[in-house]
């Protein structure tokens, strides 16, 4: 068998953690011949629930799963790990603002982001999930300095998939037809989901699906305002769908991008389309496996420039409240 591999998860016993650790147990994540130590960091109120966590994963006796190790200190968890999937956070709840999860937030990522910069292995490769996770990852990279900017990602997948859903749901096809989909900005209610660059069956989108009104519309409203949606259906915030974006994340950074394809993240900008540098922004993203880089060279219509403005103005305006913590 390989070497084990070393992967941190934070707020292993919260919703999306509880999603997500059994399947990356099971190998979906890394693949079926990977075996893997996990990581689980949560805090001091929820040791008892984590444990409890870990009890089932041993109990499903998966053959990969070649240890756990459970803590409450950070640089603990991210002792000589080569993935940190920091998931967990103060979850959105209903009615409140995103300035404030922020606020709640902001300070539970200085601490990992210093932890994963002394501790980690020297590959390490980080994924935010905890909202709001553009800023969040920023937060963390900036007091991480020590692991190259081009190694943390903030999660703009969810979005993606849930673009690709409603794509293909309108356009009456199966959504592995829905391809070349960028998730442009902020995982927020800003972000733009990009349909005129996208294609159906190899097709420009809007050469498919003859309503326009609704692509430059209700499509993407729909897809920015999903979550609040779910929070108002559930109760809670996406839990299962952020568990499969968060695989997908990461086998898209570890796998080679299809030919002609791109997928969705969000990375530390170098000036990419003119997007101020150093804002964690959504981008489409192409990967050979080891390193990643920005789709260049796609039109902007109107629509997009006006949308793109407004997504930029906010991560702006983010960094400008939590100057004091990078």
């Amino acid at each position: 068998m390989l070497k084990p591999i070393h992967v941190a998860v934070t707020g292993g016993a919260g919703q999306i953690g509880y999603a997500l650790l059994f399947r990356i147990a099971s190998g979906e994540m890394f693949g079926a011949n990977q075996p893997l130590v996990l990581h689980l960091l949560e805090i001091e109120a929820g040791m008892k629930a984590l444990q409890g966590v870990a009890l089932e994963l041993e109990d499903c006796a998966f053959p990969l799963l070649q240890g756990l190790e459970l803590t409450s200190q950070p640089r603990k968890a991210f002792d000589g790990v080569s993935w940190a999937l920091l998931v967990g956070a103060a979850p959105r709840k209903a009615g409140m603002e995103r300035g404030e999860l922020l606020k709640t937030n902001g300070a539970i990522f200085v601490v990992q982001g210093q932890a994963l910069a002394a501790a980690a292995a020297a590959d390490v490769r980080v994924l935010v999930v905890g909202n709001p996770c553009n800023t969040n990852c920023l937060i963390a990279r900036s007091n991480g300095k020590d692991v190259p900017p081009e190694r943390w990602f903030a999660m703009t997948r969810l979005d993606q998939n849930r673009a690709q859903a409603q794509l293909a749901k309108k356009a009456g096809v199966a959504v592995q037809q829905v391809t070349n989909l960028a998730i442009w900005g902020n995982h927020s209610a800003t972000q733009f989901p990009d349909a005129k660059n996208a294609k159906i069956g190899g097709r420009q989108v809007y050469d498919v699906i003859p309503d326009h009104e609704w692509l430059q519309g209700k499509f993407i409203e729909t897809v920015q305002k999903r979550g609040a949606e779910i929070i108002a259906a559930r109760g809670l915030s996406s839990a299962a769908s952020a568990a499969q974006a968060v695989i997908d994340s990461v086998v898209s950074i570890r796998t080679a991008t299809p030919p002609g394809d791109w997928v969705a993240l969000a990375v530390a900008s170098r000036s990419e389309y003119g997007i101020p540098e150093g804002l964690q922004f959504g981008y489409p993203i192409s990967s050979d496996g080891n390193r990643w880089e920005v789709v260049a060279n796609l039109p902007w219509d109107e629509l997009a420039k006006q949308k793109l403005k407004i997504t930029t103005d906010e991560l702006l305006a983010e960094r400008a409240e939590i100057k004091h913590l990078l």
